[in-house]
């Protein structure tokens, strides 16, 4: 990430609601796999390593986030896709496939606009957005862990 970048971010993220600052995580995540894949394809496999490397550590913060709610289903559901997360960036590492680590990246771009479109105040988002995530039912109410729980961390 450019200078540039982190400036906006860090600007950006200044008065950002807990939901802001999960979907700035998850823009984090998606540009470690955009690069990772990049790197695969140029057969930069320091870069590669580097930025999975960091995808983990956001995925660490995340599942952080959750340990720190209040639990519940969305909870749980939550920590099922971040540890098929990793385990799916693990192996895309393993068979050197850019093509995984681009669908994982997917994957992170759907749950965004999830949390995107719950953020906005006038949309009436139903758990069924979430549901379409893994074909469960989650508790809206269990969203709000991520509105409680602000960090200092930063990517």
């Amino acid at each position: 990430m450019s200078p540039t970048e982190m400036a906006y971010r860090k600007t950006a993220l200044g008065g950002a609601s807990g939901f802001g600052l999960l979907i700035a995580l998850y823009d984090t995540l998606a540009g470690d796999l955009r690069r990772a894949a990049e790197a695969e394809r140029a057969n930069d496999i320091e870069k590669r390593c580097r930025e999975v490397n960091h995808a983990l550590l956001v995925i660490a913060h995340l599942e952080d986030l959750i340990d720190r709610g209040p639990g519940g289903e969305l909870a749980k559901k939550m920590k099922a896709f971040y540890g098929s997360l990793r385990l799916k960036m693990i192996q895309a590492q393993a068979k050197r496939s850019a093509a995984m680590l681009e669908e994982q990246m997917k994957e992170v771009l759907n749950l965004r606009a999830i949390w995107q479109a719950m953020e906005q105040p006038r949309t009436s988002m139903s758990s069924a957005g979430l549901d379409s995530m893994q074909g469960a039912s989650y508790s809206g109410n269990s969203a709000s862990m991520y509105e409680r729980s602000a960090s200092s961390w930063s990517a």
